[in-house]
């Protein structure tokens, strides 16, 4: 028992790691961007871009960040389930949002015509 609890702390203790090479990666781009702010911005932004590719690998290589790339696996399996509606349901189902929002206004501009005219009757 005790060598899984020794275990999972020096795994967590990695994962902190890991983290902490994240964040310190971040830190570096944010800061070195401001550092060369002198150079053009396709280098700044090449540099930037590159450190953030290296920082999302090191993000990945973790237990959160394995479980995200699977639910984003996943996602796009489920994706490609779906069944995309016709362009000629799509058609009709706008025109019938379309309408139904037009006779919505029509009731709501009435009511407002007829609650406007009994406001002017009874202030005078």
């Amino acid at each position: 028992m005790s060598e899984k609890t020794e275990a999972r702390s020096g795994s967590a203790a990695f994962e902190a790691v890991k983290w902490l090479l994240v964040v310190g990666l971040v830190a570096a781009a944010v800061v070195g961007n401001g550092y060369f702010s002198e150079q053009p911005t396709l280098y700044r932004v090449v540099g930037v871009v590159a450190v953030a590719l290296v920082a999302v690998f090191f993000a990945l290589q973790t237990e959160q960040g394995k479980a995200f790339n699977q639910l984003r696996k996943d996602s796009m399996v489920e994706l490609r389930k779906v069944v995309w509606p016709t362009r000629q349901e799509t058609l009709q189902t706008t025109m019938i949002v379309l309408v139904f929002v037009v006779i919505v206004a029509l009731l709501l501009f009435v009511l407002d015509w007829i609650l406007g005219g009994l406001m002017s009757w009874v202030i005078g």
